[in-house]
């Protein structure tokens, strides 16, 4: 029952990422676009589903038998993103929404590896700080701002967040074994981003 509910709450994520995501697309000015963008975490965060790139920070704390978890977050966020692609293709609201992702997906499986990967290391030592600082902060103003600014700084930064991936990637139909070769590289980078700072705390505390 209990990996049941963590595959499950890794679709509710999945689809949470989706509405933020879309969201994203939809809005011309940027910097609005990046701060919408944060409605997934928002309701990730206060409903206690289940994002692979949050929850992989705490991979040193919870030792080996977390990995098991990790991997059923990560592909119920990618059954998340699913569906919610597939819901939306239902709706008028496709059309337009797969036309504005297709040159971002474009850009994004026409870059290289090594860029790929730094760029999801830096994505998600700011997913770091924007969840563990909704974990531990102690005032509501502050737990807000580190979501909001972690979200939408990568957003703005043209970071690589693997699961808001997995949606743009369905959106526009884009899979192909280049398609699942970024999303794999995405993946480990955002793992090695969101390990950095618990690992250097844990070496240096």
């Amino acid at each position: 029952m209990k990996s049941l509910r963590t595959f499950v709450y890794g679709i509710m994520a999945g689809i949470c990422v989706s509405i933020g995501g879309t969201a994203y697309l939809s809005i011309d000015n940027e910097i609005v676009a990046a701060l919408f963008f944060t409605t997934g975490l928002f309701a990730i965060s206060n409903y206690g589903f289940n994002l692979f790139t949050g929850k992989v920070c705490y991979l040193i704390d919870n030792g080996p038998k977390y990995l098991w978890d990790l991997l059923l977050i990560w592909f119920g966020n990618l059954g998340g993103a699913l569906i919610a692609t597939a819901l939306l293709g239902l709706t008028r609201a496709h059309p337009a929404l797969a036309a504005t992702a297709a040159p971002l997906v474009a850009a994004k499986l026409g870059d290289g590896l090594l860029s790929i990967f730094i760029l999801s290391v830096f994505c998600n030592i700011l997913i770091f700080i924007a969840v563990d600082g909704y974990r531990i902060l102690p005032d509501a103003l502050g737990r807000y701002l580190a979501l909001f600014l972690g979200v939408a700084v990568f957003a703005l930064s043209g970071f690589e967040h693997c699961v808001a991936n997995m949606y743009f990637i369905s959106l526009t139909g884009s899979w192909s074994a280049e398609a699942v070769l970024f999303i794999i590289v995405n993946t480990i980078g955002n793992s090695v981003g969101g390990l950095l700072v618990p690992a250097v705390k844990k070496v240096f505390k």
